[in-house]
């Protein structure tokens, strides 16, 4: 074949066609889209788009107090979408990441509770909170497994019902028998000190915090992306029909996702409780198992890519607090500009594969 006959057969594309075809730019149109459709929103509301992003900029970095609360917040992010990452590979939705939370939630702080008062050190006292925070959020996510395995109950029913269970203990717990005498409020009694994570002075960020989010993204990108086992979790996920076929145990790996998306999830009950709130309290998720699909989804199954965008979600909902008191605009934008930023991305994900599609065929 000649050269001449090679460069006939290869497709033109075109140059527009092939900036949206390149993950990078297609991502980078997909950004432009959503700060525009921002724009437009906030022009609808009579509101300066310039005045808005900047005063989001100053409430996430515009002092060092705020910049630590952006990195605080990251951390039981960065933990949920960490674990996601497993469930997500496995070609399954875990929705009931949220649940799973409280109960790590609820199961440090019983541990906690139970040593309140006693000799034992509050170091120990910590550890024993972790593991136990662990513990819950496993078996929160085993049950959904369970019932998807063996009896045939879509993850997503499974995962949004034990949340609500979840819920329901979790009031129950604070408004009885752990509610404080003469407290009125849904919260538990404030935490000792020393069972508090460490904190650097005068801020709320846990350098502890910080090292174990670091901890969890280094194992969860070598266990999905340089182990054997992450490569057969991405088999499971593709097709799991043909992975049992060629004798991979598909029912124990999706169970095993599930396990290890709730040893993440029980790790941010833990330090929901151990390191921020320092109480049990109602809605103590946080709402990071719902914004951890959406950067998972975003980055793609790609942990290390999760890192940035997870942070950038989170100093975007920081950012977005100042609103209501600069400009009186409700808080929520923030959660407006995250989902039209992964609706864009979707839509020119969706965009890009069909032109792929397309220039092969042709």
């Amino acid at each position: 074949m000649t050269t001449q006959t090679i460069e006939k057969s290869k497709p033109n594309v075109g140059f527009f066609r092939g900036l949206l075809i390149r993950r990078s730019t297609s991502l980078i149109i997909a950004i432009l889209l959503a700060i525009a459709f921002t724009c437009i929103v906030l022009e609808m509301m009579n509101a300066d788009p310039v005045q808005v992003f900047k005063t989001m900029w100053q409430g996430a970095f515009g002092s060092w107090d705020a910049f630590t609360q952006v990195l605080q917040a990251w951390v039981p992010l960065i933990l949920a979408t960490m674990g996601l990452m497993f469930t997500f590979t496995a070609g399954l939705w875990n929705i009931g990441m949220e649940g799973q939370i409280e109960m790590g939630a609820i199961f440090s702080y019983a541990v906690i509770r139970h040593f309140t008062g006693t000799a034992t050190p509050g170091g120990l006292v910590i550890v024993l909170a972790f593991l136990s925070g662990i513990l819950g959020g496993m078996i929160w996510a085993l049950l959904v497994g369970l019932l998807k395995n063996y009896g045939n109950v879509n993850e997503i029913f499974g995962g949004l019902g034990f949340n609500f269970i979840a819920d329901a203990i979790l009031l129950f717990l604070v408004y009885g028998p752990w509610k404080p005498p003469g407290v009125a409020q849904g919260s538990t009694k404030m935490l000792d000190a020393i069972y508090w994570l460490p904190q650097l002075k005068s801020s709320y960020l846990s350098l502890w915090a910080l090292a174990v989010a670091i901890i969890g993204v280094i194992v969860v990108t070598i266990l999905l992306k340089g182990t054997y086992f992450g490569l057969k979790l991405k088999a499971v996920g593709k097709n799991p029909k043909s992975s049992f076929m060629l004798g991979i145990p598909t029912s124990r790996y999706m169970l095993l996702a599930f396990a290890l998306c709730g040893v993440f999830a029980g790790l941010v009950g833990a330090l929901q409780v151990t390191g921020f709130q320092h109480v049990l309290r109602n809605s103590i998720s946080g709402g990071y198992g719902y914004m951890g699909l959406m950067v998972g989804m975003l980055s793609n199954l790609q942990p290390l890519l999760a890192v940035p965008i997870a942070f950038i979600f989170i100093a975007i909902s920081k950012g977005a607090a100042g609103l209501a008191i600069d400009m009186q605009l409700d808080t929520n934008l923030a959660g407006v500009i995250q989902g039209t930023l992964v609706l864009c991305v979707m839509i020119m994900n969706g965009v890009r594969t069909l032109l792929i599609k397309k220039s092969r065929g042709s």
